[in-house]
């Protein structure tokens, strides 16, 4: 069975955060818009650190790509992680961790995630924007871990695209 392409025609892969040493300061992601897409995944890997330097992650929501009226996206209800002292080794597998009742904005790492290598997923669905007041744009930060070197970064794909194209004639989502 032929299955399409799905870059461009089901998804697209946008750098959130380059990668970056965590522990130089507040890391805020490029904003992406949700205006023509159902929602997005949003990729976060880091590399080992320092026991107690857990990486803190918040999405915002805001009305255009510079910020403009930011707050936060409470819609981070499920987080799947995986987290080893080697991603690649066998005992890597995904856990979730469903959040409270109401969706939140955070998430916080578990109490060993510096210690060890990490990839965090979550899905946040564009319907849980704040739309009406024209909040159509996201972002992810991830706060200064603390005074020891975390490599880290993130991506967004965008799932469930309004005008699926072919990967080279797919617009911007982040200008």
């Amino acid at each position: 069975m032929a299955f399409p392409l799905p870059l461009g025609d089901v998804l697209d892969i946008i750098p959130a955060i380059i990668p970056v040493d965590l522990d130089t300061g507040a890391n805020t992601g490029d904003y992406v818009n949700l205006a023509n897409a159902a929602g997005v995944l949003v990729v976060f890997y880091k590399g080992a650190g320092t026991a107690g330097q857990d990486p803190i992650l918040v999405v915002h929501q805001a009305t255009d790509k510079t910020g403009t009226g930011l707050k936060d996206l409470a819609a981070v209800r499920r987080v799947f992680l995986k987290q080893h002292a080697g991603l690649l080794a066998a005992g890597s597998t995904w856990s979730e961790t469903t959040a409270d009742a109401v969706p939140g904005a955070t998430y916080t790492m578990n109490a060993t995630a510096a210690e060890e290598q990490g990839l965090v997923a979550f899905y946040i669905d564009a319907s849980l924007m704040d739309v009406a007041n024209g909040f159509d744009w996201m972002n992810l930060t991830i706060a200064d871990v603390g005074g020891n070197p975390q490599l880290g970064g993130a991506l967004y794909i965008l799932v469930g695209l309004s005008y699926p194209s072919a990967p080279a004639q797919l617009g911007s989502a982040v200008s």
